[in-house]
C-alpha cells in the first residue's frame, strides 16, 4: 500500500450497497476521491443521494472534507490507478473470488484489494489470487460510518502496519488478528451473545423487548467503556481479575455449562420475529436506523469526553 498523504491518492469502492455506502461517506469525508462500481445500475444510480445524510452524521463526530464521488461505468474503470480497493459484495467466496480476478487484471500491481468480509477467510479468499500478497481483510462494523472498530488480517506484516496507519487516519479504530478465524472477533463475540439471547426466547425465559432491555441497560452500558475482560477486572475488585477467577470462576464455569445452542428452526424465527415486532412498535427499519446513528452520536461525543 502506498504511504503517500491519505489525501493525494484516490481510492475505489466494489459494490455500493449498506457497506459501500458507508465506506463512501467515510472516504469522501476524509478528502478522498472515491471511484464506486456496482453491477446493478440502480444501487450505483443512488449511490449519492444515500451517502449524503451519512456524511452529514459523520460531520457531527469529525471534521468532514469535500471528498469526490465518482460513479464508474465499469469495474476496471474504477480500480485503475486507485490506492486501495475496498470489495463489498455479498458473502459469497465465488462471487468474491471472480471479482478479484477481474480486479488483478485492470489494477496496478501494488494496488491493494481490501475485502470488507465478516466472516470468509483471508485463505480461502487469496487462494485462486495470482498476487495473494495485496489481499487484506478489513472488515468494518455495521454503521460503517459511525462506528470506528475495522478488523484487519494479512500473512504480511508490512501490509498491516500501512493498512493501520491508512484506516487510522480516517479516524477508524483499527485491530489486527494474529491469525485468521471465521467471523474475526466482533462478529464471533455479537454472535455468541446472540445466540444466548435466542435460547432465552427459545427457553421462554423473558420476552425479546426485555431481553434487549437487559443488555442495553445492563452490560452494554459499560461496554461501551470497557470490554469483557477489564469488567471482569474490576469485578474481582481490589484484587482484580485475579481475585475474580479464584473466588468466581466456577461461578462462570457452571453458567457456560447451562449456555444454549438453539437452531434458528421455524418455531425459533417465528417467535424472533413476532417478539421484535413487539418490541419496533411500528417504528420502519428505516426509523430505527435514524434512532440508532442519532444515539451513537450522542453516545460517542459522551465516551469521547470520559476518556479524554
Amino acid at each position: 500500500m502506498s504511504t503517500a498523504p491519505i489525501d493525494r491518492e484516490p481510492v475505489a469502492i466494489v459494490g455500493s450497497g449498506l457497506i459501500g455506502a458507508g465506506w463512501a461517506a467515510v472516504f469522501t469525508a476524509a478528502g478522498l476521491e472515491v471511484r464506486a462500481w456496482d453491477p446493478e445500475p440502480s444501487r450505483l444510480a443512488g449511490l449519492r443521494a444515500r451517502v449524503r445524510p451519512l456524511r452529514a452524521a459523520l460531520k457531527k463526530l469529525q471534521p468532514v472534507r469535500r471528498g469526490r464521488l465518482v460513479l464508474a461505468k465499469s469495474l476496471e474503470e474504477a480500480v485503475a490507478g486507485v490506492r486501495l480497493v475496498q470489495e463489498n459484495a455479498p458473502e459469497d467466496i465465488a462471487i468474491k473470488r471472480a471479482l478479484f480476478a477481474r480486479i488483478e487484471a485492470a489494477a496496478e500491481p501494488a494496488t491493494v484489494i481490501a475485502s470488507s468480509t465478516s466472516a470468509l477467510l483471508w485463505s480461502d479468499l487469496a487462494e485462486e489470487m495470482a498476487r495473494p500478497d495485496r489481499l487484506l481483510v478489513a472488515h468494518p462494523f455495521n454503521p460503517v460510518h459511525l462506528i470506528p472498530l475495522v478488523e484487519l488480517f494479512t500473512p504480511d506484516p508490512a501490509l498491516a502496519d500501512h493498512a493501520t496507519a491508512f484506516y487510522t487516519a480516517l479516524g477508524k479504530r483499527p485491530v489486527r488478528l494474529r491469525r485468521e478465524m471465521p467471523g474475526h472477533i466482533a462478529g464471533r463475540l455479537a454472535a455468541a451473545l446472540w445466540r444466548e439471547a435466542v435460547h432465552l426466547v427459545r427457553e421462554g425465559v423473558a420476552s425479546v423487548a426485555d431481553i434487549d432491555t437487559a443488555l442495553v441497560d445492563g452490560p452494554g452500558l459499560r461496554w461501551a467503556f470497557q470490554g469483557a475482560h477489564l469488567s471482569y477486572h474490576l469485578g474481582g475488585g481490589a484484587g482484580g481479575i485475579a481475585d475474580y477467577l479464584a473466588h468466581l470462576g466456577p461461578s462462570q464455569e457452571r453458567r457456560w455449562a447451562t449456555l444454549g445452542q438453539p437452531r434458528l428452526d421455524a418455531e425459533a424465527r417465528e417467535r424472533l420475529v413476532a417478539g421484535v415486532a413487539e418490541e419496533a412498535r411500528g417504528r420502519s427499519v428505516a426509523e430505527l436506523e435514524a434512532e440508532r446513528d442519532a444515539a451513537l452520536v450522542e453516545l460517542m461525543r459522551a465516551r469521547r469526553r470520559a476518556i479524554s
